[in-house]
C-alpha cells in the first residue's frame, strides 16, 4: 500500500533539528533527517530521539522530500546542495551565532537579513524563514493542538504568499499557530538581538514583538 503522508526533510541533526524532527513524526509526517557526519553515523541518535524519523545523506533525503528545513548552523550554508533545491520549498530555521559560525561580514550585514544571504546563496526565491525564534526546548515543550487555550505562535516570512501559506499549515501541524509577518526581510525581526527572538508568546504578543 503506498504511503501517502506528506514528506519533510531537515537538514541539521542537531538539537533543532531533532526536535524538529520529533513534532514532525507525531504530526504524522514521513521524517527525513540529514548531518554533516553521514547517515550513519546519525542512525542510532535518530532511532533514540526521534524515533520514526529516518536517517539519509542530504542528497537523498533532498530528493524524497518537497519541504526542506534548514536546521544546521548558519556559517555552514555554502555546503548545502543547492542544485537539488532549485524547486524545493525551503524554510530557513537558522540563525547567526557568532561563538558557532565565527566573525561574519556576509551574515551580520544590516541592511538584509541572513535568511535573504541564504536565498540568495541557493538561488531559490521560495525560502521562507520560520521555526527560528523559539529555542528547540520550547518547541518540544509548547506544541499544542489547533485552538488549544494558550497556544504559541511562530513567525514565518516569505515573498511567495503560497508558499507562506504552506509552511503556516506546516506551522499549525506541528503544534503552533503561525504568524505571517511579511516578506523574507520581515524575517530580520526574527533574528538574535531583536525583541522577537527567543519569544514563547501568542499570536497576539508576538504581533507586537515585530510590529504589526
Amino acid at each position: 500500500m503506498p504511503d501517502n503522508r506528506k514528506a519533510l526533510t531537515i537538514l541539521g541533526a542537531g538539537k533543532l533539528g531533532i526536535v524538529l524532527a520529533q513534532l514532525a513524526v507525531r504530526a504524522g509526517y514521513v521524517v527525513y533527517i540529514a548531518g554533516s557526519a553521514g547517515a550513519e553515523k546519525i542512525r542510532l541518535t535518530v532511532q533514540v530521539l526521534a524515533p520514526g524519523a529516518i536517517a539519509a545523506t542530504a542528497d537523498d533525503a533532498i530528493r524524497q522530500s518537497d519541504i526542506v528545513i534548514l536546521a544546521l548552523p548558519l556559517g555552514k550554508y555554502r555546503t548545502i546542495p543547492k542544485e537539488l533545491l532549485a524547486d524545493k520549498l525551503v524554510i530557513d530555521a537558522m540563525n547567526y551565532w557568532w561563538e558557532v559560525d565565527g566573525e561574519r561580514d556576509d551574515l551580520a550585514n544590516p541592511q538584509s537579513s541572513s535568511s535573504e544571504v541564504v536565498r540568495d546563496y541557493l538561488g531559490n526565491p521560495r525560502l521562507v524563514k520560520a521555526f527560528s525564534h523559539m529555542g528547540y526546548h520550547h518547541l518540544l515543550d509548547e506544541a499544542k493542538p489547533s485552538g488549544s487555550p494558550g497556544r504559541k505562535a511562530i513567525a514565518v516570512a516569505g515573498d511567495n504568499q503560497t508558499d507562506n501559506e504552506s509552511v503556516a499549515a506546516l506551522v499549525n501541524d506541528l503544534g503552533f499557530d503561525p504568524l505571517l509577518i511579511g516578506p523574507l526581510h520581515a524575517g530580520k525581526q526574527l533574528e538574535p538581538g531583536h525583541e522577537a527572538f527567543g519569544a514563547n508568546v501568542d499570536a497576539g504578543t508576538l504581533r507586537q514583538y515585530v510590529g504589526l
